[in-house]
């Protein structure tokens, strides 16, 4: 690696790799893309020479910057945007005791269950089962001994046998969706203050822009809208409960996946955009009680 271009040329080489397995950990082709764009970053900035295997150099960096994008996503109580709105897949929430069964014939169960992994757990399950990463190998990235590494992904790969997530943790989840359709419904905003938390995050993804707001705006928005006819009753969007909103004629209108840790609501992100909607494969309108559907 003598020559700038020589080494742009090897990490080119290795781009896809190192997207592939980004990819698969954190959920995320963007934030995958970011990552690796780290990678290459932090690359131009290593002497010359220092480098002797840029392939494990570049898996470790790779590694331990999707460590860093995983915890701050536990730290958030946040899921990145693509996990819930790329193809997503929504189900009525009409049988919790079902939804295993109905995550694994839909392919979701994986995804689920790797979010329910400790950072370094999931980088090692996903880089030695899914990409042959020998365990010395994998040391190096979540900076633990070889053995320390394969009892992580032994302990992951029993997490993902294991299937998905328990229907009483859904089950309660689903309970603080509801009091806030519930606490919508009739505006009832000292409840809905209890349901949300105080650093919710309220992200709106329309046509060709997102918008990120607050607690303060949704509570505005629902009050503003509280004699609206919009129909609204519980999803789940991949596996994690949701809402959707249909307008009286039958028509999708938003559909809303929601992040929920300890009771709170932390994260609502409303998909608006209609086209998008549009091609998405959704419930059919049923009975129920009509909502506002908060507008930007």
């Amino acid at each position: 690696m003598t020559t700038q271009k020589a080494l742009a040329e090897e990490f080119e080489g290795n781009r896809q790799r190192l997207l592939a397995m980004a990819t698969r950990v954190l959920g995320s082709s963007s934030d995958a893309q970011d990552v690796v764009q780290e990678a290459w970053l932090r690359l131009v900035r290593q002497e010359p020479g220092s480098i002797e295997n840029l392939a494990g150099w570049l898996t470790t960096t790779v590694g331990r910057l999707c460590i860093d994008v995983l915890r701050s996503r536990t730290a958030k109580g946040e899921v990145s945007y693509e996990e819930q709105f790329q193809a997503p897949v929504v189900l009525l929430d009409d049988d919790p005791e079902d939804l295993a069964v109905q995550a694994d014939r839909v392919g979701l169960a994986l995804l689920v269950v790797l979010r329910s992994l400790r950072p370094d757990e999931r980088l090692a399950f996903v880089l030695h089962d899914m990409f042959a990463v020998p365990f010395t190998e994998i040391a190096a990235v979540i900076e633990k001994s070889p053995d320390a590494a394969k009892m992580m992904a032994s302990r992951a790969r029993r997490k993902v046998q294991g299937a998905a997530s328990p229907a009483h943790t859904h089950r309660e989840k689903g309970r603080v969706v509801d009091a806030f359709l519930a606490a919508a419904r009739h505006g009832d905003f000292d409840a809905l203050l209890e349901i949300l938390d105080p650093d919710l995050t309220w992200e709106l993804h329309g046509q060709n822009r997102t918008v990120s707001r607050g607690r303060t705006d949704l509570l505005r928005a629902l009050k503003h809208g509280t004699n609206s006819d919009v129909i609204a009753r519980r999803v789940v969007v991949n596996g994690q409960p949701g809402i959707l909103a249909w307008s009286p004629e039958g028509t999708p209108v938003a559909l809303m996946a929601c992040t929920v840790h300890d009771g709170r609501m932390t994260r609502i992100a409303s998909l608006t955009d209609r086209s998008r909607l549009d091609r998405i494969d959704l419930p059919a309108p049923v009975a129920s009680e009509g909502i506002v559907e908060p507008d930007a």
